[in-house]
């Protein structure tokens, strides 16, 4: 029997369940999935302890490369934070907000950085 290769789109929503259910399993609860417009995409909004946390979650199966972590640019951080700016537009909050990169590289070795970057970097 012949295994076929898993698709990228599937194998990033494969790694997003294992992200939320990483930092679920920590405490922070789920408000949205897959946020998308046409400025960006936040994979993951989330709650923590009265913090309104956009995920961004990284893989690469490893890092010889690059870290997953090394990838989220100067150019990605600017569309996640526009991304984040239309979805607070949609969805107002008195929250404070952060940016968290949740990296996973290999089949499941997790780095999750909190307050990974601010808007005003």
């Amino acid at each position: 029997m012949k295994i076929l290769p898993i698709s990228r789109p599937a194998l990033g929503a494969e790694k997003e369940r294992l992200a939320c259910r990483f930092l679920e399993a920590r405490g922070l609860r789920l408000v949205a999935r897959n946020h998308r417009c046409r400025l960006g995409e936040i994979d993951l909004v989330m709650t923590d302890r009265g913090v309104l946390v956009f995920v961004e979650v990284r893989y690469r199966r490893s890092a010889r490369f690059a870290a997953p972590a090394e990838t989220v640019g100067p150019r990605k951080r600017q569309r996640l934070a526009a991304a984040a700016g239309h979805y607070l537009q949609q969805h107002p909050t008195r929250l404070p907000c952060r940016f968290d990169v949740l990296a996973i590289t290999g089949p499941d070795a997790i780095d999750w950085i909190q307050d990974a970057f601010r808007v005003d970097e």
